[in-house]
């Protein structure tokens, strides 16, 4: 009798023991899946380069030879140079996001952009994440991007806006795994 309680007594505690490896390797396979602070801004720098070069090159001469950039719709905010800038950024995020979910800059550094749900992207999830959440950070001087360090799954205000994550390719078979 004895030693059948020792053999329970033993298979509780094997049992206890891979439960609690199982959660350490869940909670690694987590740190691992999702892209952090760190790669995510630089990914964020590569697309602010990206987007300088097409300022550069496409509007510059455009503002130089058509001075357009100085018509004023209102007010010295509202200049039609200022309201094409924006479009520019927005369009290259919105877009790129949409049909790459990831912008040139997420593709170098091998992350990208998913829903919560493992469904594809719509145009609500895009304009919120890419279009009203880059508003909504900027009116904050950028500091809610800072959230992505602290949260669990490393998600920005604007991810929890538009229910997404961004993920490191690499891992990508784990984050369909349910």
């Amino acid at each position: 009798m004895e030693n059948i309680q020792d053999s329970v007594s033993e298979y509780t505690k094997d049992s206890a023991q891979k439960i609690d490896t199982d959660a350490l390797y869940h909670e690694q396979m987590l740190k691992a899946l999702y892209a952090g602070f760190g790669i995510r801004f630089c990914a964020f720098i590569i697309d602010l380069l990206i987007i300088f070069g097409v300022h550069s090159l496409i509007l510059k001469p455009i503002y130089h030879f058509t001075n357009l950039d100085s018509a004023k719709l209102w007010i010295d905010y509202f200049s039609v140079g200022h309201l094409l800038d924006a479009l520019v950024f927005y369009l290259y995020f919105v877009l790129m996001t949409k049909y790459f979910k990831q912008t040139l800059g997420k593709m170098i550094c091998n992350i990208r952009v998913e829903r919560m749900d493992r469904q594809q992207l719509t145009w609500t999830d895009v304009l919120f994440r890419e279009w009203i959440g880059r508003i909504i950070s900027g009116v904050f001087a950028n500091l809610p991007y800072l959230v992505t360090i602290f949260t669990k799954k490393h998600r920005g205000i604007h991810d929890y806006f538009a229910d997404t994550v961004v993920i490191k390719n690499k891992f990508e078979k784990f984050f369909y795994l349910k």
